[in-house]
């Protein structure tokens, strides 16, 4: 299975088994995560496997709110910068769909933080990941996707074209915290303007989760590009934020090309 079918397929997983992971896909995962060109190169970040299986100190290690028992938990590090939360999302969303590929399940733990020191100074912990063998089966239908319309969260000025669709497909089935979708787009031929949702009820429940979302959105779309062979330029534009879009702000400008 490739990452871009994983997109469409991949669900979290709650309900892990207690079987460890062979060690040849835990090593593949940290050897992809070397390999993997992050969205902000210039943002230092560093991944840990913590292994819960007998081990009392590693369990001990776990703070915050963790709602997923699991054998693993990957932990990413980051250094404290503009948009540091965005690059980890977009590591972290690749790692989880390089494991699915694999047969192993995964699932965000927003709330949780490890204890202890950070592996070097200037570092913070950004967020963990629960891993293991599922239960239950780990793949979902792209029909069962519990997501807004594509109707809901575009506003179409032009006809787009076909691998902007499917762009907008994948960023639709980007998962989020608290399902709770942030994005929308303003869509023309070849480009799409991406906003944040801004409401009150958001900012105050979810919006500590925002940047991180729109890492793993990002991701999924950079999966795409690759995948269908299209050029894509992430770039901020200084003339959009005047676009009229009651309670949204501006986050970034997506232009594609195909080679």
């Amino acid at each position: 299975m490739t990452l871009y079918e994983a997109v469409y397929t991949r669900k979290s997983i709650r309900n892990f088994r207690k079987d460890k992971v062979e060690t040849s896909i835990l090593e593949g995962m940290i050897q992809f995560y070397h390999e993997m060109e992050p969205l902000f190169p210039g943002i230092e970040t560093s991944i840990e496997l913590i292994d819960t299986q007998g081990s009392k100190k590693a369990k001990s290690r776990l703070g915050g709110i963790i709602n997923v028992a699991a054998p693993y938990y990957l932990v990413i590090y980051t250094e404290d910068k503009e948009r540091a939360d965005m690059n980890a999302g977009y590591i972290m969303q690749q790692i989880s769909l390089y494991l699915f590929s694999k047969g192993v399940g995964s699932c965000f733990q927003g709330m949780g933080h490890l204890k202890g020191e950070m592996p070097k100074e200037g570092m913070r912990c950004v967020i963990l990941m629960a891993i293991g063998y599922p239960k239950v089966d780990m793949v979902r239908n792209q029909e069962d996707a519990k997501r807004e319309s594509m109707e809901d969260l575009c506003a179409v000025k032009e006809p787009p074209r076909r691998f902007v669709k499917e762009f907008l497909e994948v960023a639709r089935l980007a998962p989020s915290a608290f399902n709770s979708q942030p994005w929308r787009f303003v869509v023309y031929e070849n480009r799409v303007h991406v906003f944040s949702k801004q409401t009150v009820a958001h900012r105050r429940l979810i919006g500590k989760y925002n940047e991180f979302d729109f890492g793993i959105m990002l991701a999924n779309i950079m999966i795409a590009a690759e995948q269908l062979w299209v050029d894509v330029d992430l770039i901020r534009l200084d003339n959009i934020t005047h676009m009229d879009l009651p309670n949204n702000r501006y986050v970034i400008s997506i232009i594609m090309r195909e080679q």
